[in-house]
């Protein structure tokens, strides 16, 4: 990552940057749909957001993650967390590592608020270099289900649970 990046909470005076950001980032992508800039604003908009950081390079927003509050209910209990989505970063300045650094501080956020697992919709080869797993996705009944479906358990030392429930935001239901 250049060294010049910052790492840092998003403000309100970040949304318009973070919009375009997440634009231009999925406009390049196999995916190629839009729908993830509105995502972003009706979480936000629904309080649902948990953590929501940005890549300051000399104030320019060069990319964004967003992790939002989940229903997530185990055989033990409700278990706080959160899902990841989405993770943007400008054409120009992917493949430096603002993506992956992003993800890892915004992971780092979520322990530190207690959060206890996280879910992510992603890349089957992108996401388990940061400890996500389709075999512990697979325990739990989501409407998302399938191998691009991957959970993590914030404390490794933790165990997994044995199976249960995993909702998204409402924001996610015309996705599901």
């Amino acid at each position: 990552m250049p060294d010049s990046v910052v790492i840092r909470p998003a403000r309100a005076e970040d949304d318009e940057a973070i919009d375009s950001v997440i634009r231009a980032a999925f406009a390049r992508t196999e995916f190629g749909h839009q729908g993830e800039a509105e995502l972003v604003r009706i979480i936000e908009a629904n309080g649902d957001a948990i953590v929501s950081l940005v890549a300051d390079q000399g104030g320019t927003i060069a990319g964004h993650v967003l992790f939002s509050r989940m229903d997530v209910e185990t055989e033990g209990g409700a278990l706080a967390a959160a899902g990841l989505a989405p993770v943007s970063v400008v054409p120009a300045r992917q493949g430096q590592g603002i993506g992956d650094a992003l993800i890892r501080a915004g992971l780092d956020a979520l322990r530190g608020q207690g959060v206890a697992i996280s879910f992510v919709l992603g890349h089957e080869t992108y996401y388990p270099r940061f400890g996500y797993s389709p075999e512990l996705a697979a325990r739990f009944a989501s409407p998302f289900a399938g191998p691009h479906f991957m959970a993590m358990m914030l404390d490794s030392n933790a165990a997994w649970p044995l199976g249960g429930r995993a909702d998204y935001a409402s924001a996610f239901d015309r996705l599901g």
